[in-house]
């Protein structure tokens, strides 16, 4: 069996399943962000007129995190933020993350940085960037707010298909200036948009491998973007130091595939074949090399988001940055993924480089990559963004062009103004 196909397994107490099954298996986190309000509006459904007093199935199951509208831009968001407030005291929900700089963040920092997720777990959240968590062995894909109504009065996922899984082998070592979102734009490229649709990517090979959890967990949050249910990274040594520097003292058992689990396709990658990559406008699968997409004039540069916010991306960028300036006619934003990560750059003195080169750092949250909530861009600006979307009016404005990269790119161009290759930096 496939990873995917084994969690399916233990999650509903068979001994076996196959793709096509079709199953209802136990959920081991459930998460929501500010959309919980739409979640706790189908809930009341769920027990309205039935005279069963609401219940949730398991409170400690449950996460809540505020992070694509924070501070609250509008008083109909802080009125559904306070409702949270008031659910998350009624029902006993521990795992609360508030707009607080002790514990705040993007979601999926949040469930990782807070060993949330472990090996095996069927993780569930109102968010199609859910897939994040595979990078911990588990498998972890959005759904509805309805759906998540119903994971909170049964503990179960109804009618869970068991999907195909594509294998991604990954050989060799990435080159300089080339890091993991530069490997994940090159597979969507590769696939294309929809190439993975109702599909588990399961990544392996020696890059994966060597590669730590920062990286691992780019490679799952862009999955999506192939249309996967999930991209699933095996559990190993990475996966277990990780859990344990954030405080998870449980037995961590990783589920590995079998020698002759069966995949729909296999896909294999040279590591060192290819250099940056640009995901251009409207759609994440228009992949180009950075060496084709020349004299790009870039009006906006977003460092940060689930994808690109952690603390080696920021590293990476103050590195390119430091001593230089952005250029004139170019504004950067700096989003990191949590406040955990944020206070660690302020120590690092990483915060300061950004801000003497003419960047404004931003309070950890969702709210530019979405489009919704500070940074949106102009008629007929480029935003250049290390986020993982670039669909038209992604970044709060359809008459604007969003492309995609590397924290590096992002770093290297805001000093020239267009995009533009790094020619330092580290792996």
């Amino acid at each position: 069996m496939t990873i995917v196909e084994k969690i399916l397994a233990r999650a509903t107490g068979n001994k076996s399943v196959k793709p096509g099954d079709v199953l209802e298996p136990a959920v081991d986190v459930a998460m929501s962000h500010e959309n919980a309000a739409l979640v706790i509006n189908q809930f009341d459904e769920v027990f309205k007129g039935t005279g069963i007093e609401p219940k949730i199935w398991d409170p400690s199951k449950i996460a809540i995190i505020f992070d694509h509208r924070v501070p609250a831009e509008s008083s109909k968001t802080a009125t559904n933020q306070k409702k949270i407030r008031n659910f998350v005291k009624k029902f006993g929900i521990t795992k609360f993350h508030d707009i607080r700089s002790d514990r705040g963040g993007i979601c999926h920092q949040i469930l990782a940085e807070n060993g949330y997720v472990k090996p095996g777990d069927v993780v569930v959240g109102t968010d199609s960037h859910t897939t994040t968590h595979g990078a911990f062995g588990a498998f972890a894909f959005g759904i509805g707010a309805t759906e998540m109504a119903s994971v909170w009065s049964l503990g179960t996922v109804l009618n869970v298909e068991v999907p195909e899984t594509i294998k991604v082998v990954v050989n060799g070592k990435l080159r300089d200036n080339v890091y993991p979102k530069d490997l994940i734009l090159y597979i969507i490229g590769k696939l294309s948009a929809q190439g993975a649709n109702f599909k588990v990517i399961e990544f392996h090979g020696e890059a994966i491998r060597n590669m730590p959890m920062s990286g691992r967990l780019v490679l799952s949050n862009m999955s999506v973007e192939a249309g996967a249910t999930a991209g699933i990274i095996p559990g190993d040594e990475e996966t277990e130091l990780y859990l344990r520097v954030e405080g998870v003292h449980n037995t961590i058992t990783p589920v590995l595939p079998d020698e002759d689990a069966k995949y729909c396709q296999v896909l294999e990658i040279d590591a060192n074949a290819f250099e940056p990559q640009i995901a251009c406008p409207h759609t994440v699968d228009n992949v180009k090399p950075i060496s084709e997409v020349k004299d790009i004039k870039v009006d906006q540069i977003v460092i940060g988001s689930c994808t690109n916010g952690r603390l080696d991306d920021l590293e990476i960028a103050a590195e390119i940055l430091k001593g230089k300036k952005v250029a004139e006619d170019t504004r950067m934003l700096i989003f990191p993924a949590s406040w955990e990560i944020y206070k660690m750059a302020m120590h690092q003195g990483l915060l300061n480089t950004f801000t003497e080169a003419g960047a404004i750092i931003m309070n950890p949250g969702c709210g530019c990559c979405l489009g919704i909530h500070q940074g949106a861009i102009g008629d007929g600006e480029v935003a250049l963004s290390t986020t993982n979307r670039n669909f038209k009016g992604r970044m709060g404005n359809p008459k604007g062009d969003v492309y995609l990269c590397s924290p590096a790119v992002a770093a290297m161009s805001a000093v020239t103004g267009f995009i533009t290759a790094p020619t330092k930096g580290v792996n």
